[in-house]
């Protein structure tokens, strides 16, 4: 098990992430309902348990909270395939919800990027910012140092949209994480 915090004078944000315990009973608590769906999805679809405690400056809007959420995220990610020995190190999803399709690709490298090309059918899921999905995932790829691809293939519902990102983000995940019995993936010997 991997623990975090981040103290700001924005936020205070704990995160526990285990990749060996169920994530049936995650529990996500950022005070942002539809970020909390989010990371439910991306916390059932990775394999990996999460517990999410965030208080942040919600008065003032969302941003800090999804972004410090991605930051610490990232690291704890970066810290599960540093650690390992052996990993399969890249990831490729398609997943569509219902009329929406994305794609993600990642490359646990070492080399954070990030290229996002989604284009949202609106700017608002109820009172959640949809320009707030590439704020998390820049911070989760720039922290994790993964060079991840995301790309919106086909839109319609906008809470359809970015929920087939976050799933095809957590497949993609959960692939580049498992086990390879080739040892380190990389033909240097080592990514750092």
């Amino acid at each position: 098990m991997i623990k975090k915090e981040r103290v700001t004078k924005e936020t205070k944000i704990s995160i526990a992430l285990d990749e060996g315990k169920s994530p049936d009973d995650s529990t996500l608590s950022t005070g942002v309902g539809f970020f909390d769906h989010m990371l439910t999805l991306l916390s059932f679809h990775s394999g990996l348990h999460l517990s999410v405690e965030a208080d942040g400056d919600l008065e003032v809007d969302d941003h800090h909270t999804v972004e410090d959420v991605g930051i610490i995220l990232g690291q704890m990610i970066r810290e599960l395939y540093v650690e390992k020995s052996s990993y399969q190190r890249y990831g490729t999803t398609y997943i569509p919800m219902d009329e929406s399709l994305a794609r993600v690709v990642l490359d646990l490298s070492g080399r954070p990027h990030l290229n996002f090309q989604a284009h949202f059918s609106k700017e608002k899921v109820g009172m959640f910012d949809t320009e707030l999905v590439m704020e998390f995932f820049n911070a989760v790829s720039m922290n994790s140092r993964m060079t991840l691809h995301i790309d919106l293939l086909k839109g319609g519902n906008t809470h359809h949209e970015i929920e087939a990102i976050f799933k095809a983000f957590a497949r993609s995940l959960k692939d580049a994480l498992a086990p390879s019995d080739a040892g380190i993936p990389s033909s240097k010997g080592v990514i750092e």
